[in-house]
């Protein structure tokens, strides 16, 4: 994972720098039941790379829902998601790898099994930082 993120940093350099809600799941989001009408919970927001926030989608969203994950990034995208948004969010995603051990063992040392089940997850996911496009999103059927 470092070599990958060493390899890659440079992709993050220069990355645009705007408010983000770094929190986005199901938890978060208000519907009225057909449309997404609301965001809450901004305890995590900061100012950052909008395409940082699919961070926690790779991390978590995917176990609840990857046809969800999946409309995330072509809803926000609009059409063809360009290849430079997978190799940015896989360098984001590599360095939360790392950060999200951290964290757990520090605050939820009881969810630490669980965190390295779902590590392990965004690894094979990615082949191991092989691919940039993650398995889920590459072979969803959209039919």
């Amino acid at each position: 994972i470092l070599s990958f993120i060493e390899r890659n940093l440079h992709l993050i350099e220069g990355r645009p720098n705007r408010l983000q809600h770094d929190d986005v799941h199901f938890g978060n989001l208000i519907t009225d039941g057909e449309h997404l009408v609301g965001l809450i919970d901004f305890s995590n927001h900061d100012v950052g790379d909008p395409w940082h926030d699919f961070v926690k989608m790779g991390l978590f969203q995917v176990d609840d829902s990857i046809p969800f994950a999946v409309g995330q990034v072509d809803g926000y995208f609009a059409g063809d998601v360009p290849e430079l948004f997978w190799r940015v969010y896989s360098v984001y995603l590599a360095m939360a790898c790392i950060s999200s051990i951290v964290w757990t063992s520090r605050h939820a040392p009881e969810e630490t099994d669980q965190m390295r089940r779902r590590l392990e997850r965004v690894l094979s996911d990615h082949r191991r930082f092989e691919c940039a496009v993650p398995i889920w999103y590459a072979t969803f059927d959209r039919t």
